[in-house]
């Protein structure tokens, strides 16, 4: 038997990750994922209730957890927010950029409030939360900022002429974002998933002709689950990809191969 192999470059002890999005769905997934590879971490949502229940279920590992109060929409709160993990932990070094939402509509049908309300939260945000977080990583001359893109930003999907823009210009911002701060030691990158099974999707995965359409271009033949993003996020998190900057990584079960 040989010996089994230790993987440091995937340990995330003594980090500090900010989450947006953290109290439901992908985020929470995901900040318990951070947690579990040994960061500490700091939960943003609207929501302080689901916050405090992911923080629990954080420190219940052993790592410690900060609830914060934010609206990703508002750049006095992202300032805000930035502050709070500054001053308890005094440095950042993962930002997970991952509140997001959606409006499904045919394009005809789309109002100009789910256009700005989509763009609000899915490209404002990421930016300003991106900036704010960036000019701390900039001193530091280190960081990793995630941005959670979708397949939505590669391909075009039906229903989704809004969230589909955001989510294409949340890729080139990572670009952008990569070239000018890679001087800096900082890696941009972006998870681009499939259909994940969350709470916000539900409702549209439970219309059948949707549904059908979904399957029909997952080669996987399968709905992405939270944890099939596990892998790709702490490797995007971690040292294992110091050498990984303006990528856009797809877990799509294969649709963009079309």
């Amino acid at each position: 038997m040989g010996e089994r192999v230790s993987c440091p470059e995937f340990d995330l002890t003594g980090k500090v990750a900010v989450v947006t999005g953290a109290g439901r769905g992908m985020g929470r997934s995901m900040a318990l994922d951070l947690a579990r590879y040994g960061a500490d971490v700091v939960l943003c949502s609207r929501t302080k209730a689901e916050l405090e229940e992911v923080g629990g279920q954080v420190e219940a590992m052993g790592r410690t957890a900060l609830v914060v109060t934010a609206d990703v929409c508002r750049v006095a709160e992202i300032e805000r927010m930035t502050a709070a993990a500054l001053e308890r932990f005094g440095k950042i070094d993962i930002l997970l950029n991952n509140a997001g939402m959606n409006i499904p509509q045919w394009a005809e049908e789309v109002t100009e409030e789910a256009w700005d309300r989509i763009m609000a939260v899915n490209l404002k945000g990421v930016f300003f939360c991106a900036q704010s977080v960036g000019k701390v990583m900039i001193r530091q001359k280190r960081g990793k900022i995630i941005n959670v893109s979708s397949q939505a930003g590669s391909v075009g999907l039906i229903k989704r002429a809004a969230y589909g823009s955001s989510k294409g210009a949340v890729n080139n911002l990572t670009r952008v974002l990569a070239l000018e701060w890679g001087k800096h030691n900082i890696c941009v990158n972006a998870l681009a998933p499939t259909f994940v099974e969350t709470p916000m999707t539900r409702p549209m995965l439970s219309e059948k002709s949707f549904h059908d359409y979904v399957m029909g271009n997952i080669l996987l033949g399968r709905l992405c689950k939270p944890g099939d993003l596990t892998g790709a996020l702490i490797y995007l998190a971690s040292a294992a990809s110091d050498m990984v900057t303006g990528h856009i990584l797809h877990i799509d079960g294969g649709w963009t191969a079309h």
